[in-house]
């Protein structure tokens, strides 16, 4: 797929390319991404309209993104491991939960930083 003999803007294009294709194929075959794209798209524009300073909308919004990244870093370990073989095996087991934890705390994280934000403006 990569082309080690592109230099330049070929291969920041060709670079770029590759990318729109892993977003593609992700939302094509992943529910879990479509799901974590669609929330994406109702909370970015109001953690942006929430945050009152650069920081908050940065921690608002750059927490949810975090969540995405993650997702396609654990669709990229399951499509390996499901590359490899499909019979039942314990490291196969392991990699897919592993990859599946941190998607999840990533959501933590972004639940905590929303919490963290915005509670503190609920009066007592």
């Amino acid at each position: 797929m990569a082309n080690h003999n592109a230099r330049g803007l070929e291969r920041i294009t060709k670079a770029f390319g590759f990318s729109m294709s892993g977003f593609r194929e992700c939302f094509r075959h992943e529910e879990a991404f479509r799901q974590e794209v669609y929330v994406l798209l109702a909370l970015v524009p109001l953690g942006a309209w929430l945050g009152r300073t650069g920081v908050e909308r940065a921690l608002l919004v750059g927490s949810l993104l975090v969540v995405p990244i993650v997702e396609l870093l654990n669709s990229a370990v399951e499509a390996n491991v499901d590359r490899v073989g499909l019979e039942k095996h314990e490291l196969s087991r392991r990699a897919k939960d592993v990859a599946s934890a941190a998607v999840f705390l990533s959501i933590v994280l972004a639940g905590l930083v929303w919490l963290l934000v915005l509670l503190p403006r609920w009066p007592a």
